[in-house]
């Protein structure tokens, strides 16, 4: 892989070629001061002071008797210096401009990843912001965007920098109606597209079966006519949506290999299709006893060090060796 390839997935690279066929976004390069303050872990974990007066977790419960016991008494000996939090005007007011444009809400993006790993601490448990606390909140909480921060270029042969010169905060559209069984990532290796698979593979939905040869006419038509001559790698991933009345919207693009997880693939398999012909290959969850053991970790699946001998290609591969057994068993046909 090449520093160049993993710049190509970056959104700000990619969104202004397909945004005709995206989700609508509104991109912001941030400060150096601001992208600091998401590195900074050596202090107290404060959120940006809000000159909208903008509250992360407005619904949270202020009990005064446990504040109480944080409190330092005079003359204890162990007062410090209070910390003094951050503050962003600037941005704070670029992003409240570019959430009303979105309609009122957003999900927040750095140039590669999303905060998935933090959405538990919003009050609405996803990554849905109305404001620039709630976006700074779960940036701050958010420990996979350290893959964004430091270590993009890690799996580079090239690699001759730890970090782009810039970064960007992607606001995109917020819309409580995606249907995640409506999610699929492609492969693309040699500029063919060799694989689609369903995106949340932790759960079994009928519906693919009934709709399988459909969605994979519908993929493999957007990719001929709007990403196979648009993007300019030969190798790399992009994961789409399908809408209820079929339209396709691309919603991201991701490396070839590396970090990115290949779902219902092995990266193996995908590296061993051939390069030439229709050999295009739709694979979903396709019964109940298929279902991918959920991931509940602090880090994104696509981050996820799968590799070889690493702790979850041991994890995945006693996992897969246990569904083939339940599968084959009396039981799983009954």
């Amino acid at each position: 892989m090449k520093e160049e390839e993993v710049n190509r997935c970056q959104i700000q690279e990619w969104y202004p070629k397909f945004k005709s066929v995206s989700i609508r976004t509104l991109i912001h390069e941030l400060p150096e001061s601001f992208v600091q303050y998401l590195l900074d872990d050596s202090g107290p974990f404060l959120l940006p002071v809000s000159i909208s007066n903008e509250d992360a977790l407005p619904n949270r419960i202020h009990n005064p008797e446990e504040e109480e016991d944080y409190q330092v008494s005079e003359g204890s000996g162990d007062e410090a210096e209070p910390s003094v939090p951050p503050s962003f005007p600037e941005l704070e007011l670029k992003i409240k401009e570019s959430i009303e444009t979105l309609g009122g809400a957003v999900f927040p993006k750095l140039n590669w990843s999303a905060p998935k790993d933090s959405a538990w601490i919003s009050t609405s448990g996803t990554l849905r912001c109305a404001t620039f606390s709630e976006i700074a909140l779960l940036l701050r909480s958010s420990d996979s965007l350290t893959h964004d921060l430091c270590h993009a270029y890690d799996s580079c042969s090239d690699k001759n920098m730890s970090r782009p010169p810039n970064f960007f905060l992607a606001l995109r559209k917020w819309y409580p109606s995606l249907r995640p069984e409506m999610e699929f990532r492609c492969f693309v290796q040699g500029q063919h597209l060799v694989g689609v698979s369903q995106r949340e593979v932790t759960t079994f939905y009928p519906v693919l079966c009934e709709k399988k040869n459909d969605l994979e006419m519908l993929v493999k038509e957007f990719f001929n006519d709007n990403v196979r001559l648009q993007f300019e790698s030969e190798d790399y991933t992009f994961d789409v949506y399908v809408t209820k009345d079929e339209r396709v919207k691309v919603l991201d693009f991701n490396p070839w290999g590396a970090f990115t997880l290949p779902l219902l693939f092995t990266w193996e398999e995908l590296e061993q299709k051939p390069r030439e012909g229709d050999c295009l290959e739709f694979r979903i969850v396709e019964s109940q006893c298929a279902v991918r053991p959920g991931l509940k970790t602090a880090v994104p699946y696509d981050y996820l060090d799968t590799s070889p001998g690493s702790g979850w290609d041991q994890f995945l591969r006693n996992a897969d060796e246990e569904l083939q057994l339940q599968t084959r068993s009396p039981e799983a046909g009954a």
